[in-house]
């Protein structure tokens, strides 16, 4: 049975999985924001996707831009999980997914580390 929860829960489940970044790898985002929305564009199944320039492919005129996104998707996380913390460790699996895109890391490393 799917996890049921507010959207400020949610929020709360999605910080306890940035806290478990280690610290020495959180100081490496950068220009880098996570976002909540309630589900993937057009029915995609994703549970998260990262939407920018990963940190392997900015140059020297890197500069100016807006903010990298990194998007968790609540509703999808909500009908896999049946637990809080089995919602945590769901989000976790995603965050590090998506934050290896920042770092240039592709899918098919991901899957070898059984992140994707």
């Amino acid at each position: 049975m799917p996890v049921e929860m507010s959207p400020e829960e949610f929020d709360e489940c999605v910080d306890e999985a940035l806290d478990t970044i280690p610290d020495e790898l959180a100081a490496l985002i950068d220009n880098c924001v996570v976002l909540v929305e309630d589900g993937p564009p057009h029915g995609e199944d994703l549970f998260g996707v990262y939407e920018g320039i990963p940190l392997t492919e900015r140059g020297w005129d890197y500069g100016g831009v807006l903010p990298d996104r990194i998007l968790i998707f609540r509703e999808p996380h909500l009908q896999e999980s049946s637990t809080r913390e089995e919602l945590v460790d769901e989000i976790h699996v995603t965050v590090v997914h998506e934050i290896a895109h920042h770092f240039g890391v592709d899918d098919e490393r991901l899957h070898q580390l059984g992140y994707a």
